[in-house]
């Protein structure tokens, strides 16, 4: 056999398995986990437009993973860590807010909860790049920041690809309680659930799942927020029916997002601007065609 062409043919090989193949899995990854941990936020909270990245979730786990790379200079799993534990408490903060607030209803005081949040979180990543090293950290913090899965590589998912399993699973295994939880509370309690231990218990899955994809992502917004909306046109509002058209949908919007990022120019688009510019757009066009709706 000719060694060129041996050569040749184990170059393509390595390309495929070693860059190409974690890369879409990371993909499918992050577009059915960011789906399904929208729409059981929106379910759980009675709020359609609540997404990881609105009620302080995704720039906690920023936040997080930010310090724990300056500080620390850490190996992935402690960034995981500590992007769980800040994504965790920027949910539990902006509940905590929107119960406290005096005035509107509760869809109002969970968005501005988290709009405070969320601005909280993006002021410490901006102290955090300021006293970041200019030459080595800043511009990763920058980069990752943006959302991307050009660093993506098997012992990256495998790292924090458990978790996320875990997590997926468990949501579908809850699909049919999600539409029970969604109820008010003393509803849900009359029809035999135990909605604040299941409500938690969806919730870590949720913020779990959410904090490791950004762990390896980045921030990669409004999957979360338009996906979930997009299935219920679909397949209507039982969540039993909709939470696996979602974790379908959002797997293939961030396939197709990233293969655009990476395709449609000569560099690479990062891929949270791409699912920001789609996700703005399409939520434009539900929000117009009257389909946003509460979902109590």
């Amino acid at each position: 056999m000719n060694p060129a062409l041996l050569w040749s043919d184990r170059t393509a090989f390595l390309l495929v398995t070693e860059l190409r193949l974690p890369r879409i899995a990371a993909a499918l990854l992050l577009g059915a986990g960011l789906s399904v941990s929208g729409l059981v936020l929106q379910m759980l909270f009675g709020n359609p437009i609540v997404e990881p990245g609105l009620i302080g979730v995704s720039q906690g786990g920023a936040f997080g993973a930010a310090v724990a790379m300056v500080a620390f200079a850490p190996p992935l799993w402690v960034v995981q860590i500590a992007a769980a534990v800040t994504g965790g408490a920027g949910l539990a903060l902006s509940y905590t807010i929107a119960r406290r607030f005096r005035f509107g209803g509760w869809i109002l005081r969970l968005v501005l909860a988290g709009i405070a949040v969320s601005a909280l979180f993006s002021a410490g990543v901006g102290i955090v790049k300021f006293v970041a090293d200019p030459l080595s950290q800043l511009p990763s913090i920058t980069f990752w920041m943006l959302g991307g899965l050009a660093t993506t590589t098997w012992p990256r998912i495998a790292q924090v690809g458990p978790i996320i399993v875990v997590g997926l699973i468990y949501m579908w295994t809850q699909r049919w309680r999600t539409n029970v939880l969604s109820l008010d509370e003393r509803v849900s309690f009359s029809l035999g659930a135990a909605p604040g231990r299941e409500r938690m218990a969806l919730l870590v899955a949720a913020t779990a799942t959410t904090a490791s994809l950004v762990a390896i992502s980045g921030i990669v917004g409004w999957v979360g927020l338009l996906v979930p909306h997009a299935a219920r046109r679909i397949v209507g509002a039982d969540s039993a029916r909709v939470l696996p058209v979602a974790l379908l949908l959002g797997a293939l919007f961030v396939l197709a997002s990233d293969t655009i990022a990476r395709t449609i120019i000569v560099g690479e688009i990062p891929l949270g601007v791409l699912t920001s510019l789609f996700g703005a757009v399409g939520f434009i066009w539900l929000l117009m065609s009257n389909q946003v709706r509460v979902i109590r």
